[in-house]
């Protein structure tokens, strides 16, 4: 069932078997890890490595230890999820294809002409606090990592003003990933700048409530991305 561990730190080779059998499947919400007793002669190690790896894998929301009763497999929520994605993602990136920014193209800006339709006041206020951050963040080299997580915040608020709460676990889910890409167009001469013209222009067909208008500029702020990233 799982292959014996014998050099490096050998819970976290532990924890790697056992979450690929939740995440593919093999194992299944509700079913019942062996016993630590069990799992020690199936992994070759002691009760110690499997206790720090059941820690982990409890931290990681992918199973809960009943006192008692044994260590069982949690529902699917979005925190595997997130653990799943980031999977996909790192083999994406070193495949060198462009998988994310294509799902980006495709959800992004319908997200943008849901929340011109549906932001509350609350919403865009947190749009413009973020846009007047990256503003002042983007001319200095010290503060690009105020620049990125106020990117961050935008894409997340409208998600959260789109009204449906799907898109903002779905990007919640790609935040590692788009903070990676947008320190590379950091990296690109004009990326900061161009990617502000957009963000100002997407706020402002919010304020408006111009589903269409904001639908095309976020089309229009995805494909500058893919080619600052190259």
């Amino acid at each position: 069932m799982y292959k014996e561990v014998h050099v490096g730190r050998l819970y976290e080779k532990i924890v790697a078997q056992i979450e690929k059998r939740i995440l593919d499947g093999d194992l299944n919400p509700g079913d019942q890890l062996p016993s630590e007793r069990e799992l020690g002669q199936q992994f070759g190690v002691s009760r110690t490595s499997i206790r720090e790896a059941i820690r982990v894998l409890t931290l990681k929301n992918l199973v809960e230890v009943n006192h008692g009763r044994g260590t069982f497999v949690t529902e699917p929520t979005s925190r595997t999820l997130r653990y799943t994605f980031d999977k996909i993602v790192d083999l994406a990136r070193q495949e060198g294809s462009g998988h994310l920014i294509e799902i980006r193209e495709i959800i992004e800006p319908e997200i943008a002409a849901l929340a011109a339709e549906n932001s509350s006041e609350e919403n865009i206020a947190v749009l413009r606090d973020a846009v007047h951050t990256m503003e002042i963040s983007k001319d200095d080299p010290a503060l690009w990592e105020d620049y990125v997580e106020a990117d961050l915040d935008f894409h997340l608020s409208l998600a959260e003003g789109s009204g449906n709460p799907l898109f903002l676990v779905l990007i919640d889910l790609f935040v590692v990933q788009l903070r990676g890409q947008r320190r590379r167009a950091a990296r690109k001469e004009g990326g900061l700048y161009r990617g502000q013209t957009h963000h100002w222009k997407i706020l402002e067909a919010v304020e408006n409530k111009d589903a269409e208008t904001a639908r095309k500029l976020m089309c229009n702020h995805i494909q500058q991305i893919r080619e600052d990233i190259k």
